[in-house]
């Protein structure tokens, strides 16, 4: 009897740990409106940076650095894809990629809240998210409770694995960068 107290009573201590950095992650998400960040993009083994500004709901424009210069858009209803120098660009439905679902904040939130957290390393938090056929790993970091990435299947079913740095919360925006390109 004493040994399964023990148990019970190492459970609880630990549940409420992990039940607060929940609510934590939670309080956080509501807060926040826009994100401004560097990432890194591992797809197929293969890494891409650049920088990123994502406003909730479902809006996001990315550059990427390198060879392609790509451009990620998506306007809340369709994303596009740009190689710069190209003047050719390629549209999705938004709803069609598991961005679509990761610009959403309410949605994030209502999973959060009835998903359980992993402690992955002693740096990071995460949930895994099961929907329309996506899994999507969501990183946060255990110290100030903000997202540092994802993990996703891209469009092309390649494992997508996207690393934040430099991030800043709820800076202002031109809204314009998230107009739809036109061909050049």
């Amino acid at each position: 009897m004493l040994r399964f107290l023990s148990i019970l009573f190492i459970l609880n201590f630990y549940n409420p740990a992990f039940s607060s950095a929940k609510q934590s992650i939670i309080s956080q998400m509501k807060l926040t409106n826009i994100l401004s960040f560097n990432f890194v993009q591992t797809i197929d083994g293969k890494n891409e940076s650049g920088t990123c500004i994502l406003k909730y709901p479902k809006k996001i424009f990315c550059e990427y650095v390198g060879v392609n210069k790509k451009i990620i858009v998506s306007n809340g209803k369709s994303l596009a894809i740009k190689i710069k120098n190209s003047g050719n660009y390629y549209l999705y439905p938004l709803k069609k990629t598991p961005l679509d679902l990761l610009l959403d904040k309410e949605y994030l939130i209502s999973k959060i809240n009835s998903l359980e957290v992993r402690s992955i390393s002693d740096q990071l938090l995460t949930f895994k998210i099961f929907e329309n056929g996506n899994e999507i790993n969501i990183f946060f970091d255990k110290k100030n409770f903000n997202l540092t990435g994802w993990q996703t299947e891209d469009i092309y079913q390649k494992l997508s694995i996207t690393y934040i740095s430099s991030l800043k919360v709820n800076e202002k925006v031109d809204d314009r960068i998230f107009i739809l390109p036109v061909r050049d």
